[in-house]
């Protein structure tokens, strides 16, 4: 609580209702933002290799969320022309480093499945 408001300021704060940092926060950690992200770390992608590594996403909410991130400044378009023009899509800096923060989680739950299925399917259902 001591710290200088010019401080506060350009750090945001998530638990604030009003912060623009939550609209950041929405698109980073949906489903399809987290698993675009991670998607993304391995290298640029097309659309169609995008659509096809993340399945069950629809083509609506791959550009959908494909457009937040952009815009949110986490990856690039690339629109490349010639005999056979194409679109890649890539991180930028902050993209790669929010994207390896993802990556870990992504890797815990997995190697962490097994106790998380246990453990959700030991907890008593509540009763209607």
């Amino acid at each position: 609580m001591n710290e200088p408001l010019s401080g506060h300021v350009m750090r945001g704060d998530v638990m604030s209702e009003h912060c623009p940092s939550r609209e950041v926060l929405k698109h980073v950690t949906s489903r399809w933002g987290v698993l675009l992200l991670v998607a993304l770390g391995d290298g640029a992608h097309r659309f169609g290799e995008l659509r096809r590594k993340v399945g069950g996403i629809s083509e609506r909410m791959l550009i959908q969320t494909l457009q937040w991130l952009e815009q949110d400044g986490f990856v690039l378009r690339i629109a490349q022309t010639g005999s056979s023009p194409r679109v890649e899509y890539r991180l930028t800096p902050l993209g790669e480093e929010i994207s390896a923060r993802l990556r870990e989680v992504a890797d815990w739950i997995e190697r962490n499945l097994d106790g998380i299925l246990a453990g959700s399917s030991a907890m008593p259902q509540a009763s209607a």
